[in-house]
């Protein structure tokens, strides 16, 4: 690119390059290596303080979709350790919510009495979330968060 007889006189180093399936996919494996004990002491307090709050909200909300609470008691703490891996935002606040509860029940309701047959209203709701589960991780790994920038918003 230029004349083979002129050296630069400041030298640029030249960053080594970042495996792109690591920091794109798995964006833990960038922080981790800067992770101290002051920030988990900090983090230690903070889940504390969640889990006093997304615990009993979790069961409530799993007796509010006419679940079993124990499914409540792992959605309240699963969801974070899974985005404590893969996210990407330090400020989402990841858990269960009323409108997704509310929406199985109504849904699953219509199809399967919740006190008639327990099981099967659990496995359709398994089925259910698990779908939107995929449906959201293929989202989360595509990268196409910005489709939602395109949804109307209601006035």
């Amino acid at each position: 690119m230029g004349n083979p007889c002129y050296e630069c006189p400041l030298p640029v180093a030249i960053p080594p390059e970042k495996p792109f399936l690591e920091s794109y996919f798995v964006p833990i494996l960038e922080w981790a290596p800067r992770y101290t004990l002051e920030l988990f002491k900090a983090d230690l307090i903070a889940g504390i303080t969640i889990a006093s709050l997304a615990v009993p909200q979790g069961i409530s909300y799993a007796s509010l979709a006419s679940l079993p609470p124990i499914i409540g008691l792992y959605s309240s703490f699963v969801p974070p350790l899974v985005y404590a891996m893969l996210g990407s935002s330090k400020d989402l606040a990841v858990g269960t919510v009323a409108v997704a509860s509310l929406l199985i029940s109504s849904m699953l309701g219509k199809e399967v009495n919740p006190n008639e047959n327990a099981k099967l209203y659990v496995q359709l709701a398994f089925t259910a979330t698990f779908f939107s589960g995929v449906f959201q991780a293929a989202l989360g790994f595509l990268r196409l968060g910005f489709i939602v920038d395109f949804c109307p918003m209601q006035r």
